[in-house]
């Protein structure tokens, strides 16, 4: 029993280490006005990492959620199918949501 949980929290860490990893850093482009502005895939990307990014920046001013500097409607639309994504989507409502509680309830 010892071993499994030392395999958990390993897991765990492990885990947590890779989410940090991939949080986004400042944006020392947009300060200088130079640069491309974030498009449709970095809006995806963000929108999929921003449920970890939401709580890392909790505690930090230096990491932002949504890209300030975007090219507008494509980097809002793939930052919210990102999100969409990352919080379950519509996985519930679909035949699998409906068999899901079907057996649940019966």
């Amino acid at each position: 029993m010892a071993r499994r949980g030392v395999g958990i929290a390993v897991l765990v860490v492990g885990l947590a280490l890779v989410a940090t990893g991939c949080a986004p850093g400042p944006n020392y482009a947009a300060q200088a006005g130079g640069g491309d502005p974030a498009g449709f895939w970095l809006g995806l990307w963000q929108g999929l990492i921003s449920p970890i990014v939401f709580v890392i920046s909790l505690f930090t001013d230096t990491i932002n959620i949504y890209e300030v500097d975007n090219n507008g409607n494509w980097y809002n639309f793939g930052f919210m199918l990102g999100v969409s994504f990352a919080f379950g989507g519509a996985a519930g409502s679909g035949g699998a949501g409906r068999r899901r509680r079907r057996r649940g309830h019966a």
